[in-house]
């Protein structure tokens, strides 16, 4: 069974993450264990205290890293990962976002810098997309590569379904909404009972992401209530950077 979800990081938390531990009864496993903060946020650098926050959530990230067996890495943005500490990658299973196929030029570099650093450090180094991997009676199913968000332009990225004991809980990583249809399939498929969602990206409605794109996200976030089992739904990470929220 699904013992513990812990969200060390998250928007909501005054920092950009969303690093998630999850416990089952023969594995520990933490997704997407970097933290970041937006350089600039409505016209305005971060805050003293969004540093101190910054520090204080990696810490505990770090923390969660050392007594977990596996990380995994969706994707290449720096609040997903944190390649300047690839010692966290030490002796662990690793599974990450393919480094050359279905990525950006940017997300390319980023794992390309990434894979150096933590070079002969993981006890064993998978690649996630469209694959699935049982350990004991836990097993983790990746998405194949979705966008991030309503287009390639900023990559792509994998979501991550942890099943045990007949529980499911399912990480969307970064899918903006999701608005897409591949993004909600996964979803639809795996049919997780806790899903922890990022969210529309409602602080730039009208600008890089439309109406449109939002009524899409709205839509089949009710699909998910309704044709799904989940019973616990976290909409976080992008949606909450609206200054409205």
């Amino acid at each position: 069974m699904i013992r513990r979800i812990v969200p060390l990081g998250f928007d909501s938390f005054g920092v950009r993450s969303m690093a998630t531990f999850v416990e089952t009864d023969d594995q520990k496993i933490l997704i997407d264990p970097g933290v970041s903060l937006a350089p600039l946020r409505y016209g305005l650098e971060p805050h003293p205290l969004e540093w101190q926050r910054l520090d204080e959530t990696w810490n505990i990230i770090k923390q969660y890293a050392e007594e977990s067996e596996v990380l995994i890495v969706t994707h290449y943005h720096y609040d997903h990962h944190d390649p300047d500490y690839p010692e966290l990658y030490s002796r662990k299973t690793v599974f990450i976002k393919h480094p050359t196929e279905n990525i950006n030029i940017s997300q390319r570099d980023r794992a390309a810098y990434f894979l150096a650093a933590i070079k002969g450090l993981p006890k064993r180094l998978e690649i996630a997309d469209g694959k699935s991997f049982t350990f004991g009676e836990t097993t983790i199913t990746f998405s194949k590569a979705v966008c991030h968000g309503t287009n390639p332009r900023l990559g792509y990225v994998t979501e991550t379904c942890i099943k045990s004991g007949g529980e499911k809980f399912l990480h969307t990583s970064d899918v903006e909404g999701p608005s897409l249809d591949d993004q909600i399939a996964f979803i639809l498929n795996e049919k997780p009972d806790i899903l922890f969602v990022d969210g529309p990206m409602t602080y730039m409605l009208g600008y890089r992401y439309s109406f449109k794109s939002l009524e899409i996200s709205n839509s089949n976030l009710v699909k998910a209530i309704r044709e799904t089992s989940v019973h616990t739904l976290v909409l976080d990470h992008h949606f909450l950077r609206d200054i409205n929220y």
